[in-house]
């Protein structure tokens, strides 16, 4: 399984592999918010943004950017201040 984690601006971004999935969740260090975008092992298909990682999906997005704009706001803060792990910067189609 790979996996990274990383911080900034108080937000914690974590990646991480399963045997299924990719998945990029947020949590925001003030107010315990979550997001999560999940993507399948093989990196093809639609990104999936839900409340966190195990939850119900609430959108599905083409592009990284668009799911990201979604995470941000169920964070309630700006994109720009979402870190990205490394392993995590090709999600998307």
């Amino acid at each position: 399984m790979v996996a990274n984690e990383t911080e900034a601006d108080g937000i914690v971004a974590r990646y991480r592999e399963t045997e299924t999935e990719r998945v990029l969740e947020f949590e925001a260090e003030t107010g315990g918010q979550t997001a999560a975008v999940a993507q399948n092992i093989e990196g093809y298909a639609m990104l999936k943004v839900r409340p966190d990682a195990n939850g119900d999906e609430l959108e599905r997005y083409y592009g990284f950017d668009m799911a990201l704009d979604h995470a941000a706001e169920l964070l309630s803060v700006n994109v720009h201040e979402l870190p990205i792990p490394e392993p995590a910067a090709d999600m998307g189609m």
